[in-house]
């Protein structure tokens, strides 16, 4: 762990929680004084519930435009199809209302939007400068307000994972002030939720936790927020697998996610779960929540050698002091019911090699705890999910 670095807290108004989503939305925006609300909402929640119609309610005719068709992760041709339907309405707000694809989809139309792009080409201009770390472009000027219906944790970070389709990779659109200006968490609405996304991404942000505290680079900030997030998911995804209805453990989970960033946004590095799990996602379409059940255990066992003192305070606290934290969390995984090896998700020793180079390519691989200096590395790890 290192003494030296930097703290930067990106440009987030609030986040509310205690009130219905409509409600929250409502008041949120006559706050801000936005007058033509442009809705990214899950398709699902849209047809099946009565969540989107009760928001359309409350905004009236503040609400212009109601966008539903945002895929997993977040491709180009999506997004580049909301800023058409956004531009063409005039929107002073967008609202989400679903799960990480959407958020994500949210924070590069601003991008779009601000910077006048209308082509699947024109999002080049977006992809993240390696040298400075932040996409290189205007400002938005249209913000977001984010109601998550999942875990992953997205709505908390000034960050957006694009696919594009043209190469299969996804990329990152950063900027800081992309981050929803508000965040409403509301545990009724994620009911409507299926277990399995609920529980992955709830793993999602355990990963956060988990890399977070056992990264080379974390501090005492970090530290801090991403050991309570843990034990919060630790006592909190059993509780709702339990009782679907329990709104306090519902809560107590999102509470987590948000603490969960906490690394993230105080400059503490992924690892190779996320960076492997990156490739997963873009090239065989494995959902963030399923890469992390998968690949986190198997990263633990890997790096153990190089931070077995960062790894037993996981153990700790999941309740499991002096046992390995890899296999503490493998335990847990497999008892909430979630994939645990890569054969359980179709992916076969013959496609090892281009995940192991592909997941050199992302920005979470030459960050790991243990030094991961070529593909063969990769591919021990990978050696160790297979199933």
């Amino acid at each position: 762990m290192t003494g030296a670095g930097h703290i930067v807290f990106a440009e987030m108004d609030d986040v509310i929680f205690g009130k219905p989503a409509a409600e929250a939305i409502a008041q949120t925006a006559e706050r801000l004084g936005a007058k033509r609300l442009f809705l990214m909402v899950s398709g699902t929640l849209n047809r099946t519930t009565d969540e989107i119609a009760k928001v359309q309610a409350a905004l009236g005719a503040r609400c212009v435009a109601t966008f539903d068709a945002m895929p997993p992760h977040t491709p180009r041709s999506a997004v580049l199809a909301a800023t058409l339907m956004a531009r063409k309405a005039e929107i002073d707000l967008i609202v989400t209302f679903g799960g990480g694809s959407i958020t994500d989809g949210a924070k590069a139309v601003q991008m779009c939007l601000a910077n006048d792009i209308s082509t699947i080409e024109g999002m080049d201009a977006l992809r993240a400068d390696k040298d400075a770390g932040v996409t290189l472009c205007a400002p938005p000027t249209v913000r977001q307000v984010s109601v998550p219906t999942t875990l992953s944790g997205g709505e908390f970070s000034a960050l957006a994972g694009v696919t594009d389709e043209r190469t299969k990779t996804k990329e990152l659109f950063k900027h800081p002030t992309v981050v929803p200006q508000t965040v409403i968490l509301d545990p009724a609405v994620t009911v409507h939720t299926p277990e399995w996304l609920w529980i992955s991404t709830g793993i999602r942000a355990v990963d956060h936790c988990v890399e977070g505290i056992c990264s080379g680079e974390a501090h005492a900030y970090g530290d801090a927020q991403a050991m309570k997030g843990l034990a919060l998911f630790a006592k909190g995804l059993p509780r709702v697998m339990e009782d679907p209805q329990d709104l306090q453990a519902r809560l107590d989970c999102q509470m987590g996610t948000w603490l969960s960033m906490a690394p993230i946004a105080s400059g503490v590095p992924m690892g190779a779960s996320h960076g492997i799990g990156y490739i997963l996602g873009t090239l065989f379409g494995v959902p963030h929540g399923h890469t992390s059940c998968i690949m986190l255990p198997a990263v633990m066992a890997w790096n153990k050698p190089a931070n077995a003192e960062r790894q037993a305070i996981v153990s700790e606290i999941m309740g499991r002091p002096g046992e390995d934290a890899g296999e503490v969390l493998d335990g847990f995984i497999g008892g909430l019911g979630m994939p645990r090896s890569l054969a359980a998700v179709d992916v076969g020793t013959d496609q090892f090699e281009a995940i192991a180079e592909g997941a050199m390519k992302t920005p979470w691989i030459p960050r790991n705890p243990r030094p991961i200096p070529s593909p063969a590395e990769v591919k021990e790890i990978l050696a160790l999910a297979a199933g």
